[in-house]
């Protein structure tokens, strides 16, 4: 197996402390978003051989397993990645299979750059995803009920919101929940800054269910994604849990450190509170206007110790062992690919011993024995 060095990704929105101290290191006083563990070409993992993409690249078979290259293709076909939120994402929705080849057709025959700054499809694979909170951890994931959402924004006693709150009390639930994203996605862009300075001014007053908006807005200011998201449930996951966002899902990240791992792609269809690209009509035509609980995930526990994060779909299978004192060793050979992350105490995987934030490649069919004390992440796929 190879010990994996990774690169942490600087996005602004990143904690400035979450990820180094789970690492072990000083602060930079920068922000620490993201650290990516895989064969990703924008930043794969480093080993002893050469990247991962490199690696796997030699010999597609071997590193990955027959079965997993006939499924799907001569790559990884998951990201694995360390997340640390200090202030909200980007609103956003991935697309699913057939939507994300079509896109991705649709704009190289139009020719637009892959880095065109408009581009909505960078690839042609679909990015459902699972974030396993190691803290509190924030979120907003799926629409609320229109008739709650109704409640919420009435109670802000902000005038300009009434069309909106007849909107979602009038219709029937897909339609008021449309009609509702699009009009505040079309409006006239300084009178939607007036009235979410409005509103946000109201959570703040308010707190208690509209603080997670109150805090939205004060990093993205006069922002229509701040309305757009308190069409959303708020979800506070405890370290343990998890949410998985299939396509057409909106959702975002608002505070704190979590495992995720996701299909091995880069499709993003944005709502808003970013200063990115929103490409409105795509991601009405993207988005699946659907009420729901936003269903949190707890791990289902295997007679060997495994914990698994139930998902419907394969690129990926994302679960964990938490490792007692005097539990001896566990054999995790697959014939497929693994990487193996620790998130708390000292755990050997084989000869390589690992520490909180500390991660390996295991490729397909190689003996991986784990022993120690302390929880370790295995990211693999489902063939």
């Amino acid at each position: 197996m190879d010990r994996l060095d990774n690169t942490v990704r600087p996005y602004a929105w990143g904690s400035t402390t979450a990820i180094p101290t789970l690492l072990g290191t000083e602060p930079t006083g920068e922000p620490q978003a993201e650290m990516w563990m895989g064969a990703h070409p924008g930043a794969p993992s480093r080993t002893g051989r050469g990247t991962l993409a490199e690696v796997v690249d030699a010999d597609p078979e071997k590193e990955l397993g027959p079965a997993s290259v006939a499924r799907f293709g001569p790559r990884l076909p998951f990201l694995l990645k360390l997340l640390a939120a200090g202030a909200p994402l980007s609103l956003q929705v991935h697309p699913d299979l057939a939507q994300a080849r079509a896109g991705y057709e649709d704009e190289e025959r139009r020719g637009v750059p892959l880095d065109a700054p408009h581009r909505n499809y960078k690839d042609a694979n679909h990015k459902p995803e699972l974030i396993c909170a190691l803290t509190e951890f924030d979120g907003l994931c799926g629409f609320r009920a229109p008739a709650d959402t109704a409640d919420l924004l009435d109670g802000l006693g902000v005038a300009s919101l009434k069309p909106y709150v007849d909107l979602l009390r009038a219709h029937p639930e897909d339609a008021a929940l449309r009609e509702v994203l699009t009009a505040i996605l079309t409006a006239d862009p300084e009178e939607m800054s007036r009235t979410v300075t409005e509103a946000a001014t109201a959570c703040d007053r308010l707190g208690g269910a509209y603080r997670p908006y109150a805090d939205i807005a004060h990093h993205y200011p006069g922002d229509p994604g701040v309305l757009a998201a308190m069409l959303l449930n708020h979800v506070r996951l405890q370290p343990g849990e998890a949410l998985y966002l299939g396509a057409g899902i909106p959702h975002a990240y608002l505070n704190g450190l979590g495992v995720e791992i996701m299909a091995n792609s880069d499709n993003v269809l944005r709502c808003g509170l970013t200063p990115k690209h929103v490409d409105v009509p795509e991601l009405l035509r993207i988005v699946r206007f659907e009420a729901g609980d936003p269903g949190v995930l707890r791990p289902e526990a295997s007679p060997d110790g495994e914990e698994v994060y139930d998902t419907p779909i394969d690129e990926f299978r994302l679960s964990r062992y938490v490792l007692p004192e005097g539990s001896g060793a566990h054999d995790l050979t697959l014939p497929t690919p693994q990487i193996l992350l620790c998130t708390a105490g000292t755990v050997r995987a084989g000869a390589l011993e690992l520490a909180p934030g500390r991660s390996v490649f295991v490729p397909a069919h190689e003996k991986a024995e784990v022993s120690g004390t302390g929880t370790i992440f295995r990211a693999t796929v489902r063939v």
